[in-house]
């Protein structure tokens, strides 16, 4: 059994995202990026509940979801199963893909490398992610931007009602950045008896496009293009919402990535 942080509030984590509204503004983005790359086969390897994996599936692709947390995992099998060309695996995102063919896609999004402990850990999952993919495959990072952030006081972005463990409660959930450490503060409130409570404090690594940008590199990608979000606008450090990265360890035609953008 791995147990991490987030599994104490693995279901208030799940009842703060809206997924539809989530998938809906990512599928776009995906959907332009697996047809560049001609994509059958993905690995989500920091893939929480599952709605990735079992979005990606549904397009009728070979996917394995990976997480560290078990209890995440066993969300994951619960809600989506594992129909054939569906598995799961409890693994951390910096661990070896045990797996005989590569993939084509290779993800670590929703601000999940930002959880490494360290930059070296963070060095060593984008070096895992590119040897996962076959050789004109693409690995997404994707990551919250705490630079927009304003340094000190805390940002809540979500407030959100929902039954957890039989009980009606209120979560919420904001980011904060301490110089160039961030941090994750989710709260859960029974609205039943205020006095009993759940809270958690999660440090976050902050990082830097260009940083990212070398490490992907000096693990082989000889092609690196970072995005503000997931309508492939620029980036910028001030203002972005997301970090976004797709390294890939080939080249693609110049024209390849245009077309397939116009196209969406």
């Amino acid at each position: 059994m791995t147990d991490t942080p987030f599994d104490p509030l693995t279901h208030a984590y799940e009842a703060l995202v809206d997924w539809p509204q989530r998938l809906a503004h990512e599928t776009p983005f995906y959907r332009r990026l697996f047809d560049v790359v001609n994509a059958r086969t993905v690995l989500d390897a920091a893939c929480g509940t599952g709605h990735h994996a079992a979005l990606f599936h549904s397009w009728g692709l070979q996917v394995e979801g990976a997480d560290i947390s078990t209890a995440m995992i066993e969300q994951a099998r619960t809600r989506f199963g594992e129909p054939p060309g569906l598995r799961w695996a409890v693994r951390g995102f910096h661990e070896p893909v045990a797996h005989s063919q590569p993939f084509d896609v290779a993800l670590c999004v929703g601000n999940s490398l930002a959880l490494a402990p360290d930059a070296d850990t963070v060095r060593r999952t984008i070096a895992e992610l590119l040897k996962a993919v076959t050789r004109e495959g693409a690995v997404v990072i994707h990551a919250a931007n705490l630079w927009r952030l304003p340094d000190g006081p805390c940002v809540w972005q979500k407030c959100r009602r929902a039954v957890l463990a039989g009980s009606d409660s209120l979560i919420l959930k904001g980011l904060h950045r301490c110089q160039s450490r961030g941090y994750v503060n989710v709260v859960v409130m029974r609205l039943d008896d205020s006095s009993r409570f759940a809270s958690s404090s999660i440090p976050l690594l902050t990082f830097e496009s260009a940083g990212l940008e070398r490490m992907a590199r000096d693990a082989g990608a000889q092609s690196v293009e970072v995005y503000g979000g997931y309508r492939d606008e620029p980036y910028d450090r001030q203002s972005s919402p997301d970090l976004i990265v797709v390294a890939r360890k080939t080249q693609p035609p110049p024209s390849t990535r245009a077309e397939a953008i116009r196209a969406g």
